[in-house]
């Protein structure tokens, strides 16, 4: 079919263009920022952080907020890394700011880095390194289709299109991921008395016992999962509740509310269902989520290193995780986590950025 003449369409060139790769790992998206969003300053992942939070948070709410986004959209800027033998940095952006690690992202971010040629291939799986704002990462994709011979010599950046490469399976070695604090309670007005443990997994979360507060994790409860998760934190700030990251100040913040419950489907091990940033509901099982959840199993004895437990998601995706490894991490016993999914390309986009828009740096309904 001809294309439509609406398709021969074009900006201004006084516009800001900005692309983006847009995916989705188990339901959460992922809009990946390929290009025109300008150049940050700094040598680390959380020196650019601060500069975006500074002198760029306009385009951060123009790319996540409506009528380019919604109130549930995740997106990610790539950035050079900080450190010699990573790939790429990156920075995680959301309805309410700049998060520190984001699973999710990772999973997806393997996969698209290696069918882009991002990254030389390896098969049967390519590794590689990527800086994040908690710390540095590892990353695996696995090979599902593509003949090696056609690929050996790849360049970085190439594309291979007579017999492309797909990536199926990815997972991630996490930061050090630790137990914050456990048996700890809150009041909470409409909620009652909550019992919650605090763990860090690149972000801070408090994990709450649904059905210890009688919350049902259904998808069709989903609003007043989202109430309870905002109601939660808010008292958990409001009572200045101190969670503290053994090596950076930027990193000592509480993300989000995880509540945990049965699971759905035979065979998984939890439902994860976590509220963070501003109300926004991770419809993956959460991968930053899902590791401080791995070290407070382990902690409890309920998870042996390299056994792997399923966790499944409000809209029942699921993560494999696993103890890679135990290590210490400042004042804390920690682990290594591996968190396991599949991700997928939803789209490409080019936005525009109209100065005479009203609404060009975007508006939500939370």
């Amino acid at each position: 079919m001809a294309k439509n003449a609406f398709s021969f369409w074009q900006a201004p060139p006084h516009w800001l263009q900005i692309s983006s790769l847009d995916c989705h790992t188990g339901g959460e998206p992922l809009r990946i920022i390929t290009g025109g969003f300008p150049k940050l300053r700094g040598l680390t992942v959380l020196e650019q952080r601060r500069d975006c939070q500074q002198r760029f948070d306009h385009l951060r709410t123009a790319l996540m907020f409506e009528p380019r986004g919604h109130a549930d959209m995740y997106g990610c800027i790539i950035v050079p890394p900080e450190r010699a033998n990573s790939a790429f940095g990156v920075l995680f952006i959301h309805n309410e700011g700049y998060s520190t690690m984001c699973g999710h992202a990772m999973i997806a971010l393997a996969k698209t880095a290696v069918e882009a040629g991002v990254v030389p291939v390896t098969y049967p799986v390519t590794e590689f390194l990527l800086d994040a704002p908690c710390g540095q990462i590892r990353l695996f994709a696995e090979i599902a289709t593509g003949n090696p011979t056609d690929h050996a010599d790849q360049a970085i950046g190439s594309a291979a299109q007579q017999n492309p490469i797909q990536v199926h399976r990815c997972w991630f070695e996490n930061v050090p991921s630790f137990v914050a604090g456990t048996s700890q309670y809150i009041d909470v007005a409409g909620i009652g008395r909550v019992p919650y443990q605090l763990a860090y997994g690149g972000a801070f979360y408090a994990y709450v016992d649904a059905q210890a507060i009688d919350l049902d994790l259904s998808m069709a409860n989903h609003r007043q999962i989202i109430r309870y998760g905002a109601l939660i934190k808010q008292q958990l700030l409001a009572d200045k509740v101190s969670v503290q990251h053994p090596f950076s100040e930027d990193l000592s913040f509480l993300y989000g509310v995880i509540f945990t419950g049965p699971a759905q489907k035979p065979g998984v091990y939890q439902r994860n269902v976590c509220i963070f940033a501003n109300g926004e509901l991770d419809r993956s099982p959460t991968g930053s989520g899902v590791s401080g959840l791995v070290a407070l199993l382990q902690q409890q004895g309920r998870l042996a290193p390299g056994e792997k437990i399923r966790i499944e998601s409000i809209v029942g995706s699921e993560f494999e995780v696993s103890v890679k490894t135990q290590t210490s991490y400042g004042p804390y016993d920690a682990v290594i986590p591996q968190v396991a999914g599949t991700a997928h390309v939803t789209g490409q986009h080019q936005f525009f950025i109209d100065p005479e828009d009203p609404l060009a740096e975007g508006f939500i309904f939370r």
